[in-house]
């Protein structure tokens, strides 16, 4: 599906990249996440000439980034909720 050898997918896997959950005869099972990040593993050190340890970076980075948008995106929901005119009530004498 991505390309790699299992060797290939065990080292990362050691190297703390991966973390594929286990079927109950050990099998590793990958999540379409895992598989995204191995397919961006794969461009990073292929395409981009990236060691390992650099593609981890990269990775971390980019993880990041993907939390912090997603924290902007929180916030700027908040903000439109908070510019939202309320609707107020007659004041009783």
């Amino acid at each position: 599906m991505v390309g790699l050898h299992a060797q290939t997918l065990r080292y990362y896997e050691r190297a703390g990249l991966l973390r594929p959950s286990r079927s109950g005869g050990r099998q590793r099972l990958y999540s379409f996440i895992e598989i995204d990040r191995l397919r961006r593993i794969k461009a990073l050190t292929d395409e981009m000439g990236l060691n390992l340890a650099g593609a981890e970076l990269a990775l971390q980075l980019m993880d990041r980034i993907d939390k912090l948008q997603s924290e902007v995106k929180k916030l700027s929901q908040e903000i439109a909720k908070l510019k939202t005119p309320r609707m107020e009530y007659p004041k009783q004498s």
